[in-house]
């Protein structure tokens, strides 16, 4: 797993935003909630924003998460996706 200092700079729960950057797709916004589902089911709302050049899109989510390691689950998970290049 990660090894992050989450718990000692956040208190739990929190509303923390993920922002995943990936290959510009029209579904990659519905796969990162999918993912978010699976961890913290609720009623997502994410921003996309697409880069200059329209090869990137930009999904950020707020999700409230319980924990250290929900918030590194979630990481992992996110970054599995499918033309996911980066989570931050």
């Amino acid at each position: 797993m990660l090894d992050t200092k989450f718990d000692e700079l956040i208190e739990f729960p929190n509303s923390f935003p993920f922002k995943v950057v990936g290959d510009a797709h029209e579904t990659l916004a519905d796969r990162v909630v999918a993912v978010v589902q699976q961890h913290a089911p609720g009623d997502y709302s994410p921003s996309t924003k697409v880069s200059s050049k329209g090869t990137y899109h930009s999904i950020t989510i707020r999700v409230t998460v319980q924990s250290k390691e929900h918030i590194e689950t979630l990481y992992v998970d996110l970054a599995k996706i499918d033309g996911v290049k980066r989570v931050l």
